[in-house]
């Protein structure tokens, strides 16, 4: 059976802001193509350039390293726990793409939502174990934007509990954040996934296109020791009949 490829990545752009306070990447040419021009046949040219960049740029994952010292980092990952997951996505009310300011106060409430906090409830009793559970909020709508900074969808604690318990591979999101970054520098969410060996993968986009069940989801990080995040190129494939 045919697949179609569903792309959930932001695209990563030199000044792109991703995070507020958090530098933006910067590109430099090592070697321009015209430069190259003197060391290669004629023909032949070649363009090298330099990324600075903090790991948390576009859309990334986070490695238990990244909340925990003597956490696995990026080189440690399992493949098996990154690649072709059986994806299940849980979708809440979010924003229309002309919604600036946020969700409308009539999408913002549901069983397990609030409007913000994503809680155990919104689960249900879905089987997950060794999912990549996707939290579609339409918030990416917002992304790069300086409304997409507050009042952004989060997981509560319960929520990442359940999922701990759950047994599930990895957690996304489509959002700033999996945690409340309004909550006075908690961050549970990160505490209890990523001690679990739970992957996280932030700022998510296009998870409405996916349906509840029969993606597969793939996030995979370069492979990078000493490490605990970095961008990826997130993507879902679906049969093409769904």
């Amino acid at each position: 059976m045919s697949r179609r490829f569903v792309d959930l990545s932001h695209t990563i752009t030199e000044g792109l802001v991703t995070y507020p306070g958090l530098p933006a990447p910067v590109f430099t040419p090592h070697l321009t193509r015209e430069r190259s021009k003197t060391m290669y046949a004629p023909g032949t040219e070649f363009a090298m350039d330099i990324i600075t960049m903090i790991g948390n740029t576009g859309t990334y994952l986070d490695s238990p390293f990244h909340r925990y010292a003597d956490g696995g980092d990026l080189s440690t990952l399992s493949l098996e726990t990154l690649a072709e997951l059986p994806a299940v996505v849980f979708s809440f009310p979010g924003i229309a793409g002309d919604e600036t300011d946020g969700p409308s106060p009539e999408d913002q409430s549901e069983p397990g939502f609030d409007g913000r906090g994503i809680t155990a409830d919104a689960f249900g009793s879905e089987d997950l174990r060794g999912a990549a559970v996707l939290l579609s909020t339409g918030w990416d709508a917002l992304f790069g934007t300086p409304s997409y900074a507050s009042g952004a969808p989060f997981l509560t604690e319960d929520g990442a509990r359940l999922l701990v318990e759950r047994e599930v591979a990895l957690v996304g999101i489509d959002s700033l954040n999996i945690d409340d970054t309004e909550s006075g520098g908690e961050r549970p969410a990160h505490t209890l996934l990523l001690d679990a060996g739970i992957h996280v993968v932030e700022h998510l986009t296009n998870l409405g296109s996916l349906p509840f069940r029969g993606a597969r989801f793939t996030a995979v990080p370069p492979k990078v020791a000493g490490f605990g995040t970095f961008p990826v190129r997130a993507f879902a494939t679906v049969d093409a009949a769904r």
